[in-house]
């Protein structure tokens, strides 16, 4: 309890260096349980037999699975295809498996993936008449040369300390070839440490552009 309620001191400086890396596993916990309990716990997950009641727990668990069941469907239907992105790799394999119940074709790309695989992955999804609809990637994975273009959505199910990740992953759709308007969703909960840390990165956007203003 004294350890939580130190977060909220204003003068941090006195946190000892343990208590400073306890704080930072804690935040870790935290955005783990907004992204799925099931990221921060697999002990959590009721396992059954039968995939319907297993598709369901899954969503159930997750107020953003609950969002993008209503979302998915209908973004298919008009005719978009779509970039996930999540800074857990767990986290995109619970997408997998939401995607998997929804009957909704995908491919992934993460650091563990080998160049080869990775760019047979991304012509496989930019092929014309393509059956998959998503493509599930972590923040941080790919860098340059990465060309989704062939979607013309983006969601971000969590957000990242550093807000440039984020713009750098919304521009893989934002490529060279791109002939749509690009959708953007940054999925947050409100009221938690996302919210926190949004409003941190925009604070850290408008000191990069006020310093960039100034180098001008």
């Amino acid at each position: 309890p004294e350890l939580i309620r130190s977060i909220f001191v204003k003068d941090q400086t006195q946190l000892r260096p343990t208590d400073r890396s306890s704080l930072n596993n804690i935040l870790m916990q935290l955005r783990k349980v907004l992204c799925h309990p099931f990221v921060y716990s697999q002990a959590i997950e009721e396992r059954t037999a039968s995939q319907t009641v297993s598709h369901r727990n899954l969503v159930d668990a997750s107020a953003k699975l609950q969002l993008l069941e209503i979302m998915l469907p209908k973004l298919r239907e008009r005719g978009h295809r779509v970039l996930i992105f999540s800074q857990f790799l767990m986290q995109l394999d619970i997408v997998e498996d939401f995607l998997d119940g929804l009957g909704l074709q995908h491919r992934r790309l993460d650091g563990t993936i080998n160049s080869m695989e990775k760019q047979k992955r991304i012509d496989e999804f930019n092929a014309p008449n393509s059956p998959y609809f998503a493509f599930l990637l972590s923040t941080r994975s790919g860098g340059v040369g990465i060309n989704l273009a062939t979607a013309d959505t983006v969601i971000i199910m969590d957000p990242d300390f550093n807000p440039h990740q984020d713009i750098q992953a919304l521009s893989r759709a934002h490529r060279i070839g791109q002939e749509r308007k690009v959708l953007v969703f940054q999925i947050m909960t409100r009221g938690s440490v996302e919210e926190k840390m949004m409003q941190i990165g925009k604070k850290k956007m408008s000191l990069d552009h006020i310093i960039i203003q100034q180098l001008d």
